[in-house]
């Protein structure tokens, strides 16, 4: 027996060496990979669909990723381009407005409430000390530095994201092409019983569809019609500004409403009521509710995430892996409700029986 334990020490500790070492091969490549797998993800009921009409594998998987490329990142690649366009011309004019001294007297309004507004607050607050174009540049250069660090990034690393862009692409290939074969070997060398696999694997592909479909979808959505909006009203910077709510909108707790409401009171204070109107109203009437009405279509409730769950593991994911959090997180947290779900089933299987026979009895 001493010599059984000897042997499997020794296969143990070399095993985990090899894991060791396997992670430091995969981990430099761990952002293409994890990206490539979430667009597989995304597309794969489409590629399902398509096997049914081609019965190459390699042809199929081949004409997947050129669908990707054209469909995706095309469209993505104009939309960075435009957002740093719109991001500097911004910039360019809040310069201008900031030396010609603009920005205070748009705010300074002869309106009663404000003035009484005023008069009340300056009771606890010196508010001449107030410099509104100091603030506003001050913002304004705070949210213009982070937009060109990232650019100069992009830039300077140009070679490296090309190098990465291309092992993704490789990797969507094999993803699609041998995607099913490794998850059904993942599931063998799970050490659990085949129903209890089944359940985890589901979970998590509900949470992966709610994340992907329920979340970039619907921001994405949002963020096209609040960019329509502005354009429409002549509001500048529409395509900065529709992206910046499709990203608020990802975040749960926020929403486009941080981008549209403030700048519908801002056209309102500044006389142009009805654009001001029409823009809270849309905002809040079509923006906003689409996130209820297309939300619920595209992945039926199927995540049972309590919302303060979903809001820490975003933001945890996105503290750890940058925008790829936005996926990453939410599944890590799904991995670990289910390793608690079947750890629940394993200590308690007499109570799996009876929610089991309970639900059978309710009425369809």
């Amino acid at each position: 027996m001493k010599k059984e334990y000897f042997l499997t020490s020794v296969f143990l500790f070399i095993a985990a060496v090899i894991f060791y070492l396997f992670y430091r091969i995969v981990i430099p490549f761990f952002a293409p990979i994890c990206w490539a797998a979430v667009l597989v993800i995304i597309f794969n009921p489409l590629y399902i669909r398509l096997r049914t009409r081609i019965k190459s594998v390699g042809l199929a998987s081949t004409l997947m990723c050129l669908f990707i490329l054209v469909i995706i990142i095309g469209p993505i690649t104009y939309l960075f381009i435009a957002l740093v366009n719109e991001a500097a011309s911004a910039v360019v004019k809040v310069n201008i407005m900031y030396r010609a001294g603009e920005f205070d007297s748009l705010l300074s309004f002869d309106l009663p409430w404000l003035t009484a507004l005023k008069i009340k607050l300056s009771q606890y607050y010196d508010l001449s000390q107030i410099n509104i174009n100091e603030l506003i540049k001050d913002s304004i250069d705070k949210v213009s530095g982070v937009i060109l660090n990232q650019t100069s990034w992009l830039i300077a690393n140009g070679t490296k994201t090309i190098f990465y862009f291309g092992l993704m692409v490789f990797s969507m290939y094999y993803f699609f092409k041998d995607g099913q074969a490794v998850i059904d070997k993942l599931k063998r060398l799970m050490p659990l019983t085949q129903e209890q696999v089944d359940i985890t694997f589901k979970h998590l592909r509900d949470v992966i569809q709610a994340t992907m479909y329920g979340g970039v979808i619907v921001a994405l959505i949002q963020g096209f019609l609040g960019g329509i909006l502005f354009a429409i009203l002549g509001i500048p910077s529409a395509i900065f500004w529709g992206a910046i709510m499709a990203l608020l909108s990802i975040i749960p707790l926020l929403g486009a409403f941080i981008v549209y409401i403030p700048a519908g009171i801002i056209l309102i204070i500044g006389g142009s009521y009805i654009k001001g109107i029409i823009v809270v109203a849309i905002g809040t009437l079509v923006i906003s509710q689409s996130d209820n009405i297309i939300r619920p279509y595209l992945i039926s409730g199927r995540t049972s995430m309590h919302p303060l769950l979903l809001f820490f593991s975003i933001m945890g994911g996105i503290a750890m892996f940058g925008l790829l959090g936005i996926v990453l997180g939410p599944l890590i947290a799904a991995a670990f409700i289910t390793v608690l779900q079947v750890l629940e089933i394993r200590l308690h299987p007499e109570e799996e029986l009876i929610a089991d026979s309970d639900s059978e009895e309710q009425p369809q």
